[in-house]
């Protein structure tokens, strides 16, 4: 027997018409180095309706790829919406790419057009001849200096404003919930990135998820500020959380520096701040003596949240960082750090140690882990790991136009995350590593990320970052690279010292070097292929 319901597809423009209809008074506010600007949804929502005349006129295939090279801003919104809600795929284009990197998504996803923010102009400009399908370039003038005024030959160069003011408003309909809405490409820490491709549908069920009350919980009374780029994931779906709720959206354009976020936090009412660790690590001493009590929730992704950071939000703030886990592959959120209601009564320091984990999964995701040596799902005892896998609707089943996706699913379909977890009794799942990132010693597995949040739980540790280093007895041992705070000092025999009982004496480093910085990826996380190459010819001490 058949069920009786619509045929109704879930598409990108049904939630396009509902913040038009219900939520047009609504703001969206942008820093722009020329100031601060703001226009309601309803303004925003004309707006995005001629952008999508504006891509009939230049002549954009009607499943073409609308490449953009943007901030956070207004109008990047307005691109996340008329391409899909017309039928193209919208294609974020990471700005913190390597030079080459970008040369290869953009042939490899077969863009036809690019939208270019002025500030950001400068990385793209070198490019632009070595872009095969490439025909247009659009400028959005967003204050920045370059000079944007001569193209390679074959390109053509427009201005925003001026095609948005010759177009005219279109109607928005898509039919197929299983056409594609837009496409990411993975950061690339290993070979050429990968491309995602997001259907209508995925985003839809995806944005519904940030809508849960034991998610992010987005909801028509926020001011949301994704601080996480619009270039990645998906601003791990604020951004259309936002749109179908009719939350106002404080976007922070290209300053992402901490005093200006703190600065939008204090200023704008932000209910929902959601970053990556690094960037909240420089925000909270910004915050200091700043109105904070708008603040709902801080969403927090990327990497693994330092237990020290978190704690350190909720004695200041009195409130933690949610942490959240997911990947461009998973659209991106598949966990998040909910605490049961049977656990809430806990001792702080026992609920601080589960806000550590990456929490649950959502409505929608599963997940399970599969033991390396022997391939069968371990138990959920929060000791025993593996790799951990997940599948769901929103998450990807193989990589556009890739032949290496068959190694990054199983058999059964499941996407292997390379990530290295537990699962505790009550489901919270711990990631302990990367499967190309634990340090092998002796035969048994040490866990960089635990390693190193301990190692960040010392008052004078700003960074920390654990790689393996070859050693002639036990195959490999800890090399812990560490940042110190400004105007602070530890020795390595105190930052031991500290280590000891707090993890197995057996998993200390074997020696600590203090750098200036740790190397960062693309989208901020720690960047453990760089460190491996700088130190890859260290001896030990022990050695």
């Amino acid at each position: 027997m058949q069920g009786l319901m619509q045929d109704y597809p879930l598409t990108l423009p049904h939630i396009f018409h509902r913040v038009e209809r219900l939520f047009p008074d609504k703001e969206i506010v942008t820093s722009l180095p020329t100031g601060r600007e703001r226009i309601s949804y309803g303004e925003w929502a004309k707006r995005t309706r001629r952008l999508g005349g504006v891509l009939n006129d230049l002549g954009i295939s009607p499943d073409g790829r609308v490449a953009t090279f943007s901030w956070n801003t207004a109008r990047h919104l307005e691109l996340y919406f008329a391409a899909p809600c017309t039928g193209r795929v919208l294609h974020t284009l990471n700005l913190r790419l390597f030079p080459e990197q970008i040369t290869y998504i953009v042939n490899h996803a077969e863009d036809e057009v690019i939208f270019v923010d002025k500030t950001v102009a400068g990385l793209l400009w070198p490019l632009l001849g070595s872009f095969t399908t490439v025909r247009h370039i659009v400028v959005i003038d967003d204050g920045g200096p370059f000079d944007t005024s001569e193209v390679p030959e074959g390109l053509e160069l427009h201005d925003y404003e001026t095609l948005l003011a010759a177009a005219s408003p279109v109607d928005f309909h898509v039919e197929d919930e299983n056409l594609a809405a837009s496409m990411c490409y993975t950061s690339g820490t290993t070979g050429n990135p990968k491309g995602v491709v997001y259907s209508h549908r995925s985003t839809m069920l995806h944005t519904m998820a940030a809508m849960f009350a034991d998610g992010f919980g987005a909801r028509e009374s926020d001011r949301i500020l994704p601080v996480v780029p619009m270039f990645h994931a998906n601003a791990w779906g604020l951004a259309h959380a936002a749109v179908a709720t009719g939350a106002d959206l404080i976007m922070p354009g290209p300053n992402l520096a901490a005093e200006p976020l703190a600065e939008l936090i204090e200023s704008e009412r932000v209910t929902v701040a959601a970053g990556v660790p690094t960037i909240w690590m420089g925000v909270l001493p910004a915050l200091k003596g700043r109105d904070t009590s708008a603040l709902r929730v801080i969403p927090c992704g990327g990497s693994a949240v330092p237990k020290a950071l978190s704690e350190a939000f909720r004695e200041q703030l009195g409130l933690p960082i949610y942490q959240a886990w997911g990947m461009t592959e998973t659209s991106p959120v598949a966990t998040v750090g909910e605490i049961k209601s049977k656990l809430r009564g806990l001792p702080e320091e026992e609920l601080a140690d589960i806000r550590a984990m990456q929490g649950l999964p959502l409505f929608g995701v599963e997940l399970r882990v599969l033991s390396q040596e022997h391939g069968a799902e371990v138990p959920w005892d929060g000791e025993s790991r593996g790799e951990l896998q997940a599948a769901g609707p929103w998450i990807a089943r193989e990589y556009y136009n890739d032949d290496r996706s068959p190694e990054s699913f199983t058999d059964d379909g499941w996407l292997r995350t390379g990530d290295v977890a537990t699962i505790n009794p009550d489901g919270y799942i711990k990631l302990v590593d990367r499967t190309k990132d634990v340090v092998k010693s002796g035969g048994e597995w040490i866990s960089s990320v635990e390693l190193e949040n301990e190692i960040m739980a010392h008052p004078a540790v700003a960074e920390a970052a654990v790689i393996g280093v070859p050693h002639p007895k036990w195959q490999e041992r800890p090399l812990a690279c560490v940042v110190l705070k400004e105007g602070e000092s530890v020795t390595k025999e105190e930052l031991l010292e500290f280590l000891d009982g707090r993890v197995a004496k057996w998993w200390l480093p074997d020696d600590v070097v203090f750098i200036d910085e740790v190397p960062k990826t693309s989208v901020g996380k720690f960047s453990k292929k760089d460190l491996r190459h700088k130190f890859e010819d260290y001896t030990l001490p022990s050695a």
